[in-house]
Formats: structure tokens, sequence, C-alpha cells
């Protein structure tokens, strides 16, 4: 008798935890039915994070427009998505650009909008790392860090936003990091790209919301990626280390998925991280003399496995 009364207790309280499972789903489908159609433009889609992006957008039924500096890797990666012969799928277009020529951006994202005629969404992805102490870094190095991480996503962004005003309506994305919120030694150059990236970011986004722009900065932790290979040191050299941080990151694919349910739900921010790391996010802005005494320890420790 015990045993019905439990089963029937359970029965009661599934219906409805069921049904609004159900409704979630449906709903979570039809949101990302909107975005069929819709015009993507991607930096950095040549590898890594920019690459999930487009495959993800493209199984979505975006119209995709793939930026890069490496020209032969966007032509293959276009390649590969045709080649999975979707019904309802776009052409995708192809556009170099470099983040380093900020004079030439502007130029490079009208041959972009002609495209498609329009740009939906901006995905702000390309980026470059950099492993090094602070003062002995070439000022040269700090410049092109901010140029690729920071300056060429603003002068692209400045470049699409008026033709979002135009008719009403769009999507940034841009990605930044963890270190983007809080600073870890011998990263300095990167930490500041992305500091800079993430005010520059939540001060766009209050003054677009009156033109129904929405402005998501996606803050995640390690991206299982070749982004500290191609990282560069203090001297401008290249750093060609995978760090085992990097290589037990997150997956590329996750992320992007991510990145669409940020565009698909207009969500202003997202951190993609383990609960450690968002607590010591919560410690820099709550008790930040105990956040800088365990950086000056990881400093030590980092210079003496060197």
């Amino acid at each position: 008798m015990t045993d019905i009364k439990v089963n029937s207790l359970w029965a009661l309280l599934g219906f409805p935890i069921g049904l609004v499972s159900l409704l979630f789903y449906l709903y979570s489908r039809w949101r990302k039915e909107e975005v069929r159609d819709k015009v993507v433009l991607i930096t950095g889609a040549s590898s890594g994070l920019g690459e999930a992006c487009a495959e993800v957008f493209y199984d979505s039924g975006c119209k995709l427009i793939l930026t890069g500096r490496q020209v032969t890797k966007l032509m293959d990666l276009k390649d590969r998505l045709l080649k999975k012969k979707k019904p309802g799928c776009h052409n995708p277009a192809i556009i170099s650009i470099d983040l380093e020529n900020l004079p030439s951006i502007p130029g490079k994202v009208n041959q972009a909008i002609a495209a498609f005629g329009q740009v939906d969404i901006l995905i702000n992805n390309a980026g470059m790392s950099y492993r090094g102490e602070a003062i002995q870094t070439k000022i040269d190095v700090d410049m092109k860090l901010m140029n690729v991480n920071f300056f060429g996503h603003v002068e692209i962004t400045k470049a699409i936003v008026p033709h979002m005003i135009q008719k009403n309506g769009g999507h940034i994305v841009t990605i930044s990091s963890i270190q983007g919120r809080i600073a870890i030694p011998f990263r300095s150059a990167y930490a500041a790209s992305k500091h800079a990236l993430q005010a520059y970011f939540d001060s766009l986004r209050a003054e677009l919301h009156q033109h129904n722009i929405n402005v998501c900065v996606v803050s995640p932790h390690y991206i299982n990626t070749n982004l500290s290979l191609n990282a560069i040191t203090g001297d401008g050299s290249p750093y060609g280390k995978m760090d085992q941080t990097t290589a037990n990151g997150l997956k590329p694919e996750f992320v992007a998925k991510q990145i669409l349910d940020c565009v698909v739900h207009r969500t202003s921010e997202l951190t993609i991280a383990p609960l450690f790391v968002r607590m010591a996010i919560g410690l820099r802005a709550l008790a930040p003399w105990i956040y800088f005494r365990l950086m000056e320890r990881r400093a030590e420790k980092e210079r003496k496995n060197k």
C-alpha cells in the first residue's frame, strides 16, 4: 500500500516536471528556428572555436561569412560544410581580414555585407594569446595583442553596427576570456586586451539596447585549441607549446553550442568555467587582498617551475 502511495506521488510530481521540460524543449526548438537564414559573420573562422561556431551555425541553417587570414583553411572549411549537403543550407562566403591592419577593416566589412546584403549576427572570435613577464615584454607585443584582441574587433563592430541600426536589430557576440574577468601572472598583455574587450562591450550593450541589438560577452575557461601553440612571448617570438590547461580544456564544439544558445536566448553575458573559477571571480570582487596573495604565490610557483 505504501509503495502505491509513493508511486502515485512520483506520478503527480513527474507529470508537471515532464510537461515543463517538454514545453522548454519545444520553446528552445522554436527559438532556434529564428536563426535560420540569418547572416553570421565569424572572425577567426579558420580553426579552433571559430571553426566550431561555423559548424554549429551552418547546421542551424545560417548564411555564413567566414573571415580570417588563412584563406586556404577557410576554403577547406567551406568545402567541408558544403559536403554535408544539408537541405536549406547556404553557400558560405569567404573574406580575408587581418585584424592588425585596422585601416583595411571598413572596406573588408563592406565586402562582407555585400555577400548577402546584411549581417545579422557578428561573432568577434579571433584572438591571440601571450606568455611572458610584463617588464620584459616589448611594447610592440603589447600593442599587437591590443590590436588583434581589441581594436580589430572594435573596428569591425563599428563598421557593422550602423547597418544593424538601419534594420533595427542584430546580435553581437564577443569572445572574451576568464582572463577578461580576472588577471593571472605572466599573461599581462593578453589579460589587458580581454579586460578592455569586456569593458567596451559592456558599455556598448547599454547604448545599443534602444536599437534592439543584443550584445553578449562570452568568457570561457581554457578551450582545447591551438591558442597556446600560436601564442607569442615577450620578445614577439612564438611560444610554440601546448599548455596542459589548454590540452585539458573545454571542447570547442561545446562552447560553440553555448554561443548559439546565447544568440537564441538573447543572453547578455556568459561565463563557461568550473565552479572554482567562478569562485575566484567572486573572490576578486569581494576580497581582492586574498586574491592578490594567491596570485603572488602562483607567480612564485611558476618562476620555480621554469
